[in-house]
Parts: C-alpha cells; sequence; structure tokens
C-alpha cells in the first residue's frame, strides 16, 4: 500500500496518540473528518496499523526489575526451535523473544519481573525447564536511555 504525506502524518500521531479523537487528528493533519476515518481505516485493513494498546508504568505495578537473557540451545533443529518459542510465549514476563545471530546465544529474551526473587524463580523454574535450553547468561538493565515504541515514519 502506498503511503502518501496524510497517511504518513496519520501514523505518526497515531503511535504517539493512539486515543485521539477522529476530529482532532483530521485537524492536525488538514484533512476533514471523513477522508481521514477513511484513510484510518484503510491502514487498519491493510495490516499497517495492528492495534493499539495502553502503555503502563511498570514501577506502579510493582515491576521493578528488567532482564536481559541469552539462551542458547542445545540442537539447531527446527522442532526444538519451535518447543521453545512455544514455551517462552506462554510466558507473561517475557516481554520481548528474539531469534539472534553474530553472538553465542540463539534468543535473547527481555523480561520483567517484580523482584530478584521472581526473577529466580522464572529462570530456574520455567526457562531452564524447557527442552533444549542449554545455556543461559542474563544482564539486568540499570535504566531505559531509550525505549521508542513508534517506528520511524519518513518518506516511505
Amino acid at each position: 500500500m502506498p503511503l502518501d504525506r496524510y497517511d504518513q502524518q496519520i501514523l505518526r500521531i497515531l503511535q504517539q496518540e493512539g486515543q485521539i479523537s477522529n476530529q482532532a487528528l483530521s485537524e492536525r493533519i488538514g484533512l476533514s473528518p471523513s477522508p481521514c476515518l477513511r484513510r484510518v481505516k484503510a491502514l487498519e485493513e491493510s495490516g499497517i496499523i495492528e492495534g493499539y494498546h495502553a502503555v503502563l508504568n511498570a514501577r506502579q505495578l510493582g515491576l521493578t526489575l528488567t532482564a536481559l537473557i541469552h539462551i542458547s540451545m542445545d540442537k539447531h533443529t527446527p522442532e526444538r526451535f519451535a518447543n521453545f518459542e512455544k514455551q517462552i510465549s506462554r510466558l507473561d514476563e517475557v516481554l520481548e523473544c528474539l531469534l539472534i545471530t553474530g553472538q553465542s546465544a540463539d534468543y535473547q529474551l527481555k523480561v520483567i519481573v517484580k523482584d530478584m526473587d521472581a526473577f529466580q524463580m522464572l529462570l530456574l523454574n520455567k526457562i531452564t525447564r524447557i527442552k533444549g535450553v542449554s545455556g543461559v547468561h542474563s544482564s539486568f538493565i540499570l535504566r531505559s536511555v531509550v525505549a521508542h515504541a513508534a517506528l520511524p515514519i519518513g518518506d516511505i
């Protein structure tokens, strides 16, 4: 789907303000409400806009420990990887799971938990018990310097 400047503006604004009204959005981009709404619906139907969500404050919810975990697998088979991905996707503490290259690990996880005790429980009782996990290396995040959820919408 080719994106013109109006579509790009819509995407930029909705990434930052997902609850903006159609009226306010249309005023910001310089279109009347009806064409603006049609464009938003088209972006949703095309799959470019996958959904909307609230950004929660982890500290306010008591989630104070974030870690990156590098996971090594014992075998590099599609079945082993599929099983790991299925099991890891069931864990609420896992914010992100990435299949990576260029490291000694196969996966990088970003996890968030209440504290070190909760981290230990997650690691020892859940992650390391997944069949095929042969190595684990953890790093703890001291603070987030840049945390963008918005994709760069330039001249697409």
